[in-house]
């Protein structure tokens, strides 16, 4: 497997994560793997996780992964989320799921089971997934428990180290949800819309105590260390609705992230922050750099932003909007969403939909932000448009199959992946193969430098 060598070197260390080495001065295999897929110079991927601006989630355990990186200097990336619900339980529905995911372009996948053989689930997605693979676990240790109020800070840690051992990458914890906040939740609309939240939220009310998490984080620290599992730190008072954006509770998690990201670096543990939501568009730029002065410039890794919540159905629509501003603004990650958001689980076809969604998002926000190489698919894709070259624009597309079949529906005979013309224009509409045909356009400049009646004499 790729990292098998790189990660037998390594067996002997105590702490054994990208940052600790890139700390030491060290360029590991994985830097210099991610190095090449971002056209960036080894030192600079070294130097950017050192300081916590980058990360490459690698568990030591997940040998067969294709290490990426997420983090300012990198490309926009994008997650994608799978996982059974107490509904549903098919460990062939979920690998499907991660097959659709990893083809259009998921650069990570979230297994958000919450039903049915979990640790059979995840093993099956690790084993078969070329990409880091993240979890949510307080879902494992809720199923393992009779109620909310009987988990604990060993069952946690249990559920966490066996999920470290089977070779989860990432793990989302609600560590920054604390009491202190829980009070500012009365005004919303939609209270705490993350299920990690809200559980952790009743727990603290039944049993009058501060979040466990909290208070047991650099227990959860040794465990990370160990096997390399970068904590994505959960946004779990999160706004649900654009009326709830940018109030109080959220930003008092902010504050606690920015604090257990400074005890995770201390611990050489690599860390990236989890944001909104739902936030109105005036709001998004704001949200981004409140996080990046806030949280160090730890990663931001967003779930949309949906920028209104009038669009049921088509939610990878209104959050992509979002998302594209949140890249823009240095947004590192994007969490999909699909059109099944706040509907029901979704299934492959709505996988896809929303990755290719957040595919054209994240891209669009490489452009904006001048990211090398960002625009040069686009550009052999034009050219290849303005030739008639329909072949290539189909394989130049983030969705060869979809523009394939759109073209093919009213123009399927080979002979017309060479016309000069779609069926929106006909062949003698298209404003490309008048364009062609006019030749040389500094034909104008002569008209108007030496009149007409001289040009025509010509």
């Amino acid at each position: 497997m790729l990292r098998s060598d790189w990660i037998a070197k390594r067996s002997g260390d105590a702490v054994r994560t990208q940052m600790h080495y890139a700390r030491r001065g060290e360029v590991t295999g994985e830097m210099e793997y991610v190095a090449r897929r971002e056209g960036l110079a080894a030192e600079l991927v070294r130097a950017e996780v050192a300081r916590g601006r980058m990360i490459i989630p690698a568990n030591v355990n997940h040998p067969n992964l294709e290490p990426m990186a997420i983090g300012i200097a990198s490309k926009c990336k994008i997650n994608a989320n799978i996982g059974n619900s107490a509904v549903t339980s098919n460990v062939e529905g979920e690998l499907e799921k991660l097959r659709v995911s990893v083809k259009y372009g998921a650069d990570t996948v979230m297994d958000l089971s919450t039903g049915g053989n979990l640790d059979g689930i995840r093993q099956a997605i690790l084993a078969a997934s070329p990409v880091p693979i993240g979890t949510v676990p307080i879902y494992q240790a809720l199923q393992e428990v009779p109620k909310v109020k009987d988990l604990s800070i060993d069952g946690m840690l249990e559920v966490i180290e066996r999920q470290a051992k089977q070779g989860v990458d990432y793990m989302t914890l609600h560590c920054g949800v604390t009491l202190q906040a829980l009070p500012f939740i009365k005004g919303r609309i939609t209270g705490i819309v993350s299920r990690g939240g809200s559980i952790l939220a009743e727990w603290m009310i039944d049993n009058r105590r501060q979040n466990f998490l909290y208070t047991h984080f650099d227990e959860i620290l040794d465990v990370c260390a160990k096997y390399d599992v970068s904590i994505s730190l959960g946004d779990g008072l999160r706004p649900g609705s654009i009326h709830d954006a940018s109030d109080r509770a959220q930003f008092m998690e902010l504050d606690v992230l920015g604090e257990l990201t400074r005890r995770a670096w201390e611990r050489d543990v690599q860390v990236m922050i989890e944001g909104p939501g739902h936030v109105p568009m005036d709001q998004i730029d704001m949200t981004v750099r409140r996080e990046m002065e806030v949280c160090h410039e730890a990663p931001f890794y967003v779930l949309g932003p949906l920028v209104t919540d009038v669009a049921p159905g088509y939610d990878h629509i209104t959050s992509a909007i979002g998302a594209a501003l949140a890249g823009w603004s240095g947004a590192a990650m994007l969490c999909y969403v699909t059109p099944k958001e706040h509907l029901g689980l979704p299934d492959a076809n709505d996988v896809r939909e929303g990755i290719i969604a957040y595919k054209i998002a994240a891209h669009a926000a490489d452009i904006a932000r001048h990211r090398t190489g960002a625009t040069e698919r686009d550009d052999e894709l034009s050219r290849a448009r303005y030739a008639f070259d329909w072949n290539r624009q189909f394989d130049l597309s983030l969705d060869p199959e979809r523009a394939r079949s759109m073209h093919d529906a009213t123009l399927p005979q080979e002979a017309f992946k060479s016309a000069e013309f779609c069926s929106m224009c006909g062949p003698k509409f298209c404003s490309m193969a008048i364009s062609q045909k006019a030749g040389d356009w500094s034909e104008a400049g002569k008209i108007l430098e030496g009149g007409r009646d001289k040009v025509e004499a010509k």
